[in-house]
């Protein structure tokens, strides 16, 4: 908050970049009540009102509806406006290039084909195995069209979440892509905000359901972590509501009723209790316990918020086994939300920046003058005429202008048209001029929007030049990415381990990263060539030569499938390999065939000698 004495309270934050707005910002900094009446809501916390209220603001630009947003504060003329897509147009063109041309799951030292057993401390048969059930899953859970969900949220919104969730019924980890509008972590006053918050809601409105008798409802998903409890299960309290109550033990004479301890918890000192979790070396004293409940609005009595609902109003949720969602143990130790921010947060942050915020003005200022233009372009195809000395005896004082009309003038008669042609190309050219105005100040080259004629590039150098704002922009996004879903990965290995899913079985969970694929032209006979000469130079892996034609657009699927599948057909080095090392065993993993090596053929077997013959001798004895 920066105070000017005697002028004005100028907010300052992570949404000032929208106080140019009257509709999103009044002289105290708040959003306009009627256009925002989502963020003005009874259990929104007064410091997500601003937040909320920018949502709605991009959102409106993205979907070419901000002049109906404006209308509420500037009248029914605003509804005027023309709006052609250029918001959305940036944010597809940023999403595209942020996520490049495919999303790779990849576990390092998975793809290491020779060489020790271990890279880096890492099994190098276990970061294969994680690797492929990691693949698999992505595939069954359809993660590529999850990440472009949350990527086009996170682009448009400066936010995107993911929530997982161990799913019974299907036998897998599901991963839901949700609005970050729903999303209110806890973060503390005296706590980082960069750093994992503890508990985190998500929330919503559901409107009044007149069919089924439903009133206007709030309903709040908690995820918190705490310290581990006694086991509970299922009940209900007096008034006949469900929730969860404690276990415990049967009294007999000597011993009075005992909690119940949860499968595999340990009482430890102090009177805490101990879980050993299977991707943990030390026991752990925390747990997730998951709440999902339901308020009727008009039961919201008081200054309540998000975060301090009366839980004896709440209806608790039941899931497909029965079990009440209330402090529901989920038997992890972490909070399975992911939180991705657009770009890297600013010190002590926790939200990201739309890639639209910089720019909201030089879409207001195009949107004005594309107006602008259509009024132009009306007079333009249909000019105004001034006409004296008409003849005839017409009383009408104007006329429709249209192809073979004959118009009669008296004497000295005139005809004179207003040319408005200059004004409309003056107009364009000032659209023109706007849109290289925000794609500058987005980061976006002529060449990465598509609005550059390939034959007027020059060289593929200058092209590379170009390209530069480009590529600190995806490099700053994707750094911001980078960590989110390599925690998304982990989340997912430990809930399959915790789901006790058969195939994971003895998997020790591994560090996973996804990569994204190029998202600029590449000169892929160029890269063949360099990567050629290197690998055969000796200068560089083979399996780092592959994941380099992989990034530059070669389409290989699987850079250890390609790998074996060269292998097997490099016969010469086989050869060398075989009188170097001496082993059929290594020969055969190069080919990737059992190799069974001739047996050891039998010693030859000579003819026996035989006598020498005497010596003959010329002559008789005497």
């Amino acid at each position: 908050m920066g105070v000017f004495s005697g002028v004005k309270s100028v907010l300052i934050d992570a949404w000032g970049w929208a106080n140019y707005k009257p509709v999103y910002s009044d002289s105290l900094g708040m959003p306009h009540r009627r256009a925002f009446p989502e963020a003005a809501a009874s259990w929104v916390p007064a410091e997500d009102e601003r937040r909320l209220a920018a949502y709605k603001l991009l959102a409106a630009y993205a979907n070419n509806q901000a002049a109906e947003l404006a209308q509420v504060q500037d009248g029914a003329g605003a509804k005027e406006r023309r709006e052609y897509g250029d918001p959305s147009m940036f944010i597809e063109a940023i999403l595209a290039h942020v996520l490049g041309r495919e999303q790779t799951i990849v576990v390092p030292g998975a793809e290491q084909t020779d060489g020790p057993d271990t890279t880096d401390g890492t099994d190098r048969a276990m970061a294969e195995r994680v690797q492929t059930l990691l693949r698999a899953w992505a595939e069954d859970e359809l993660l590529a069209t999850r990440i472009v969900q949350t990527e086009r949220k996170a682009v448009t919104l400066g936010e995107g979440v993911y929530l997982l969730a161990w799913d019974p019924a299907k036998g897998r980890v599901r991963c839901k892509a949700y609005d970050p509008g729903f999303y209110y972590p806890v973060l503390g006053e005296d706590g980082d905000a960069t750093d994992y918050p503890e508990r985190v809601h998500l929330a919503w409105d559901l409107p009044e359901d007149k069919k089924r008798g439903l009133k206007p409802r709030l309903r709040r998903i908690t995820y918190e972590l705490g310290w581990i409890r006694p086991a509970t299960a299922s009940g209900v309290d007096r008034t006949g509501r469900p929730v969860r109550a404690p276990l415990m033990t049967e009294p007999d004479d000597n011993t009075p009723a005992q909690p119940v301890l949860g499968p595999g918890d340990i009482p430890a000192a102090d009177g805490l209790i101990a879980r050993q979790y299977p991707w943990n070396d030390a026991p752990s004293y925390v747990t997730c316990y998951l709440t999902d409940a339901t308020w009727d609005l008009g039961d919201l009595k008081g200054p309540h918020d998000v975060d301090d609902l009366p839980m004896d109003k709440a209806r608790f949720a039941t899931n497909a086994a029965g079990e009440v969602l209330d402090q529901l143990d989920l038997y992890v130790d972490f909070l399975p939300v992911v939180h991705v921010p657009n770009t890297v947060p600013d010190a002590e942050e926790h939200w990201g920046t739309s890639s639209l915020a910089k720019v909201l003005q030089v879409f207001d200022e195009l949107s004005s003058t594309d107006t602008d233009s259509a009024k132009a372009s009306a007079t333009t195809g249909a000019p105004i005429l001034a006409m004296s000395g008409r003849g005839g005896s017409g009383r009408r004082s104007e006329m429709v202008v249209e192809p073979g009309l004959v118009l009669e003038l008296g004497e000295n008669g005139r005809l004179d048209t207003v040319d408005t042609s200059p004004q409309l190309a003056e107009l364009r050219h000032r659209t023109t001029e706007l849109s290289e105005r925000a794609a500058t100040v987005a980061r976006l080259p002529a060449v990465a929007l598509g609005t550059i004629n390939p034959s007027e590039v020059p060289s593929g150098y200058a092209l590379e030049i170009s390209l530069g704002p480009l590529d600190s922009l995806v490099s700053s996004m994707r750094l911001a990415r980078a960590h989110k879903y390599a925690l998304l990965l982990k989340f997912v290995q430990r809930l399959f381990l915790a789901g006790q899913h058969p195939e994971w079985a003895g998997v020790r969970p591994q560090p996973a990263e996804l990569t994204f694929g190029p998202y600029t032209p590449t000169d892929m006979a160029g890269t063949l060539d360099q990567v050629t000469k290197a690998v055969e130079g000796g200068v560089m892996s083979l399996e780092t030569g592959i994941r380099i034609l992989t990034e530059a657009g070669w389409p290989m699927q699987d850079v250890e499938t390609e790998i074996q599948l060269i292998q097997s057909r490099r016969f010469e080095a086989a050869r060398a390999l075989a009188d170097a090392t001496g082993s059929s065993k290594a020969v055969g993993d190069y080919l990737g065939i059992d190799f069974e090596p001739d047996p050891t053929p039998p010693p030859p077997e000579l003819p026996l000698a035989q006598p020498e013959a005497p010596e003959a001798t010329g002559g008789n004895e005497s």
